[in-house]
């Protein structure tokens, strides 16, 4: 998830579309909440790990 937000950021960058650069940030936050609660051991929505 992290990796296609920063994909979508840089699509976003380069071509000027700013819809893809918002969904990229908001990728690449989500992924980065869900990687630290699953590296800190909680559970997100019934499932233990995230792939």
């Amino acid at each position: 998830m992290i990796l296609l937000g920063i994909l979508l950021l840089i699509i976003g960058a380069i071509a000027g579309l700013s819809i893809f650069w918002v969904l990229g940030l908001v990728l690449v936050v989500v992924g980065v909440v869900f990687a630290i609660a699953g590296h800190s051991g909680h559970q997100l929505a019934g499932r233990s790990h995230w792939y």
